[in-house]
């Protein structure tokens, strides 16, 4: 077993760092949450840094010693970036290829060419949702918007109309489906199944998606009439090509992680025998590792080579996508170190100790936690993250149906009204030219409505399943 391992395996069997009582740990929590959100809503203090800080804050509010508050930290923060790093890094790559070849603008206009009129939203739900699959929200925003606001303009459409579902397909897959980092690192902590986690995301984001984005569109372009700002509206990376990618290529490209992992899934259904040969390759070419790292393979050829990429070219476009995710490694990772000081102190016990007496499912107590911390941080990585490291303790005795739904309850919480401590509300303001005032009528009750619908489907499922 290597060290990394017996650390991973020490952080879910390790005795709490503190003695302190339900009341003490309960304040430290709230304490912990607070100087996060001080440091990063007052103090413009980057989230990696206020992580760091709220996590020793909470330790000393608990009354561990510091020695031990940092050792979790550092744990955690080392199981999050091993676990979840590198599959961040190759959706990165796969990401910076898609825009880079001229891939994305491929699937764009093909789908944009096919529809008109009533089927534009619809067509923008689609377009954001596959393309927003391998990508990061913020990296799907800054690639989709310009696309949408060309749309907008050429079209002669009501921007809210087209930019809504466009920025509600980004919004489910990013916090309901894997591989993104959110979901990954919730399945990470809760011991959930990664295939069935997606089918039955998958299942749960397409209504979502289609009432959030096409439906409550409607409404949002009445409310917020605005054009599409032309400063805002860039010349397209691909017209500086000779030529670029097909659109059958690139979308099976796209979705082949996708397959990957869901046929794995299928397989551990079917066979159900771990030392099946069949399930043992599957096993292999179903992790998340093996179907990104494949589908960054794969896309060198047919989304690099096919827009005319010499290797040095290809090599660069690698190196480029890595640089602006140190960020988003670092955020993610000392998240992991925040909920990994949360589990060692004793906050996940505490929680189970305290909610076997309520009688709120553990699927809507997970959903709320995840609300709370959205609210407060205004980051659903780390809404995500946190949730799932205080609510662990109650997957130990769920089904593995029931251990994915409480991923995507956490997921759906973390979605909840995003606001004036979201990066991403302000990507939007900016991008839609809005006032703060329309981007909450817009963008805001958008998020809130996935989360509310999301939420209820997946309480219905565990009716059902």
């Amino acid at each position: 077993m290597t060290r990394l391992s017996v650390e991973m395996l020490a952080a879910d069997t390790v005795e709490p760092i503190t003695s302190a009582g339900h009341a003490q740990l309960g304040i430290a929590v709230l304490a912990g949450i607070a100087v996060i959100v001080l440091l990063i809503t007052q103090f413009k203090l980057h989230a990696f840094l206020a992580l760091t800080i709220g996590s020793l804050a909470l330790g000393a509010f608990a009354g561990a010693p510091l020695d031990k508050t940092i050792a979790s930290f550092t744990t955690g923060l080392g199981a999050t970036v091993a676990g979840v790093g590198v599959l961040i890094a190759l959706g990165a790559i796969l990401g910076k290829l898609l825009a880079d070849s001229g891939g994305a603008d491929q699937i764009v206009d093909t789908i944009l060419a096919k529809a008109g009129g009533r089927a534009m939203p619809w067509a923008m739900v689609l377009i954001a949702s596959v393309i927003g699959l391998p990508l990061f929200f913020e990296v799907g925003i800054v690639l989709l918007i310009p696309v949408v606001l060309m749309v907008a303009k050429r079209g002669n459409y009501s921007l809210m109309r087209i930019g809504i579902p466009a920025l509600a397909g980004l919004s489910v897959m990013h916090g309901l489906i894997p591989p993104h980092p959110g979901p990954l690192v919730a399945i990470d902590a809760v011991k959930a199944n990664l295939g069935i986690t997606l089918a039955l995301g998958v299942l749960v984001a397409i209504p979502t998606v289609i009432i959030a984005g096409p439906v409550f569109s409607r409404y949002a372009a009445r409310w917020v009439d605005v054009p599409a700002p032309d400063r805002m509206i860039p010349t397209r990376a691909s017209e500086e090509l000779d030529k670029r990618p097909g659109f059958g290529a690139t979308l099976a490209t796209m979705l082949l992680p996708v397959v990957l992992m869901l046929s794995k899934a299928l397989v551990d259904i079917i066979v159900d025998d771990p030392t099946h040969m069949v399930q043992r390759v599957f096993d292999v070419v179903g992790s998340p590792l093996i179907a990104l790292l494949a589908a960054v393979i794969v896309g060198m050829f047919t989304l690099g080579r096919a827009a005319g990429f010499t290797k040095d070219r290809i090599s660069t476009t690698v190196e480029k996508s890595l640089a602006p995710i140190a960020g988003i490694l670092l955020i993610v990772g000392a998240g992991g170190g925040f909920k990994q000081t949360l589990i060692d102190s004793g906050v996940g016990q505490m929680i189970l100790d305290i909610s076997k007496d309520w009688s709120i499912p553990a699927l809507l107590l997970a959903w709320l936690i995840a609300v709370a911390i959205r609210l407060a941080t205004g980051s659903a990585t780390v809404a995500t993250i946190s949730a799932a490291g205080l609510v662990a303790p109650l997957a130990a005795d769920m089904s593995t149906t029931h251990t994915s739904l409480l991923v995507l309850a956490i997921g759906a919480g973390s979605l909840f009204f995003s606001h004036v401590n979201d990066a991403g509300f302000w990507l939007v303001k900016e991008y839609f030219g809005l006032s703060v005032g329309q981007t909450v009528k817009t963008w805001s009750v958008m998020e809130t409505i996935i989360s509310v619908v999301a939420g209820g489907l997946v309480l219905l499922l565990s009716l059902v399943i």
